[in-house]
């Protein structure tokens, strides 16, 4: 089976590893990805933030060049891109006049065939293939998936393939590959984003929040898709724990390292080496190694 695939700026620089480990894990469960030619920045909060026409025009230059492969559908791994790409193509569909406007400077035209599905709708098509490809089981993980404030919730009303404000694709899928995911109370919690740059101070506390809630559940880890999730929980996890007075760490990971491990696939390879808050301790920890 073949989709389109949109990478966004993230998987092609601060989580590269995320692209690795998107591309092998679904091409071994026999899902080829082909990434769209010449794409650019979706605007993610940038734009959306400045420029309401500019956020709508630069997702629908990606959604041009994806309607022209002739594929019927299309992932991107980042939550943030996945947002923006979803809400541009619904406000070209209702707004004849703007599509109109933004495909006259298009070389490649919108035309709104393309599914745009997020990774986890994906990885759930093909849970069939991953359980019967998972040589491991990944028994003594005990991780609160943390799906962010942007996978499920729009600015406008979308269809949302999961409940908006309890998601449980990612328990399911890390159910099936033998892991115990936790009930908490933050999967949809914001963890602050692009804060950590302007507004450190309120990522910080919204960070504690998120790490304080997994800890008294007794996870032993975060589990996530969202790149900038990923990063800020990994990259600040030693700043926020210093701040707050919090004495242990949980590593993050993103769903494609697990199911990955579970299948038996290199963890360096996959570079789960490459996080800030170290994440190869507790899989050998578990014996998982």
């Amino acid at each position: 089976m073949k989709i389109a695939y949109y990478p966004g700026c993230s998987l092609h620089a601060s989580s590269k590893l995320y692209d690795i480990q998107t591309k092998s894990v679904l091409n071994k469960i026999g899902i080829e990805l082909s990434e769209i030619e010449d794409w650019n920045c979706c605007g993610a909060t940038s734009a959306s933030k400045t420029d309401d026409f500019l956020a709508i025009a630069l997702a629908a230059r990606n959604l041009g060049i994806a309607d022209a492969t002739g594929l019927s559908e299309m992932m991107i791994p980042c939550s943030s891109c996945y947002s923006r790409t979803l809400v541009s193509q619904k406000a070209l569909a209702g707004d004849p006049a703007l599509k109109s406007e933004i495909n006259a400077e298009l070389s490649k035209k919108v035309e709104g065939k393309i599914k745009i599905s997020n990774i986890l709708e994906v990885l759930l098509a093909g849970k069939n293939e991953i359980t019967e490809k998972a040589v491991k089981k990944l028994a003594g993980l005990k991780p609160v998936c943390y799906y962010g404030c942007l996978l499920t919730r729009f600015p406008s009303d979308m269809p949302v393939s999961d409940s908006v404000e309890n998601p449980l694709s990612m328990e399911g899928l890390l159910k099936a590959v033998g892991a115990e995911p936790l009930d908490w109370g933050y999967k949809t919690d914001c963890c602050g984003a692009s804060a950590s740059v302007n507004d450190a101070d309120m990522a910080l506390k919204l960070m504690a929040k998120i790490l304080k809630d997994a800890l008294a559940r007794g996870a032993n880890c975060f589990v996530t898709t969202c790149p900038m999730c990923q990063l800020n929980l990994d990259a600040y996890q030693d700043e926020v724990r210093e701040k707050y007075g919090i004495s242990k760490s949980l590593p993050v990971y993103f769903i494609t390292e697990l199911i990955g491990i579970s299948m038996g696939m290199d963890p360096l390879e996959m570079q789960v080496d490459r996080h800030f808050t170290e994440a190869l301790g507790l899989l050998k920890e578990l014996k998982l190694l």
